[in-house]
């Protein structure tokens, strides 16, 4: 009775499985917006293009949102890739640098600061 108990445990904790285990976080991106005094930026437009071409004629982001007050814009459920972030507010961007970052570590936070001016 002590074996059969033993084995249903470990059958339960996935002992026996050939299935990868479940991933818990989703891939997501935290995008900080500063100006080039190094201030936090509120209400900037943030986007996310997967192609450079795309990122240069400024069409077919992959996602986009706007940075809180905080300057943080937050993207979640992501692709492992590499992305271009373009952030604009008012007549101030990033388009000059443009910045693409590395490829996102796949089930974890991600975090990038953008200087817009």
């Amino acid at each position: 009775m002590k074996t059969i108990l033993v084995f249903f445990l470990a059958l339960n904790a996935g002992v026996f499985s050939n299935h990868a285990p479940l991933q818990i976080f989703k891939t997501s991106l935290t995008v900080t917006v500063r100006d080039e005094l190094g201030n936090t930026v509120e209400g900037a437009s943030v986007r996310l293009f997967l192609k450079e071409d795309d990122f240069n004629k400024e069409v077919n982001p992959v996602m986009e949102t706007t940075s809180d007050k905080k300057g943080v814009a937050k993207f979640n459920k992501l692709k492992p890739e590499s992305y271009f972030i373009l952030a604009r507010k008012g007549d101030k961007d990033n388009t000059g640098g443009g910045d693409k970052i590395g490829k996102l570590e796949d089930g974890k936070f991600n975090k990038v600061t953008v200087i817009i001016q």
